[in-house]
């Protein structure tokens, strides 16, 4: 609900992603899938993703990036290392070939800092492709970069020419 189509259960997110955790936790208990404060404390402490993040006083949360709605995360920009990865699946090679790596209906494109994050975003498709991006390359040549506070990096497109398989 935090990332896609919060408007099923009626919950209004701000401009910035952010959403009251009592209405959420009334929002969802009224359509079906109720859990306590104390569960989603759990979840946003142990997501392996660190996906989640609370205000200071625990009273708001928000999803981190991945976004299929507008939000403004305040995201700033960084100096990408030299090399990041993507995970996805062979069936898309061709398309990514093509077209490089774009964002469809998410804000940005998602990359990780290491060889085992691909793996494991690409093998919940099948079995996992891992692509190479020459991030520090496209960097020098104009692309823009954002870190996420759970240190997903994003970037609006990757051209197929900074691709390597």
């Amino acid at each position: 609900m935090l990332r896609h189509q919060p408007e099923t259960v009626g919950l209004t997110l701000d401009v910035n992603g952010w959403a009251d955790v009592e209405e959420l936790i009334v929002k969802c208990t009224e359509h079906g899938q109720p859990f306590t404060k104390e569960d989603l404390e759990q979840i946003v402490a142990t997501n392996d993703k660190k996906r989640y993040t609370f205000n200071d006083d625990h009273t708001r949360i928000r999803a981190n990036q991945g976004h299929s709605l507008e939000v403004e995360l305040n995201l700033k920009t960084a100096e990408p290392p030299e090399i990041l990865y993507h995970g996805t699946v062979d069936k898309f090679l061709e398309a990514i070939g093509q077209e490089g790596l774009v964002k469809k209906s998410r804000q940005h494109v998602h990359l990780s800092q290491d060889l085992e994050t691909a793996q494991k975003v690409g093998s919940r498709r099948g079995a996992p492709v891992v692509l190479k991006i020459k991030a520090g390359d496209m960097h020098r040549n104009g692309h823009i970069f954002y870190l996420s506070d759970n240190d997903v990096w994003l970037t609006d497109h990757v051209p197929p020419t900074f691709l390597v398989k």
